[in-house]
């Protein structure tokens, strides 16, 4: 293992030596699970495959509506009302 030296703030520490002590698990091996679950999720695609992706999920959800993409504005508006 590689020793690193990192900054966080006195909230995020504060909050990550708590929620070690209820794990039961160090604050390096919270920190070495949180990196790999960046890692692990994608967070090296680029701006292309990202947007190949985002080409890919349109259109596949149908909200029942004809105007959703003229009256999207108004449809949310709604939905945070409720």
């Amino acid at each position: 293992m590689l020793r690193t030296q990192i900054q966080i703030t006195e909230k995020q520490s504060s909050r990550l030596k708590a929620l070690a002590a209820r794990r039961g698990v160090s604050m390096a091996e919270l920190v070495r699970q949180g990196v790999d679950l960046i890692l692990s999720h994608g967070a090296e695609r680029t701006p292309d495959e990202i947007y190949r992706r985002a080409l890919q999920a349109a259109g596949r959800v149908r909200s029942g509506t004809r105007d959703g993409s003229i009256r999207h504005d108004a449809y949310l508006a709604e939905e945070y009302a409720e």
